[in-house]
């Protein structure tokens, strides 16, 4: 029951922390700034 529940938890963040890159990557205002934000986030 705790394990399931912590895999739940988990998941929910990842959507989070999802939604939140999709949303840094929506306002690049050109394909050089997207490319920069994109390695910006694959180094976490």
């Amino acid at each position: 029951m705790l394990a399931f529940l912590f895999t739940q938890i988990s998941h929910w963040f990842e959507r989070i922390e999802q939604h939140r890159n999709d949303e840094y990557l929506l306002g690049a205002r050109d394909l050089a700034e997207l490319e920069r934000r994109m390695r910006l986030l694959e180094r976490g």
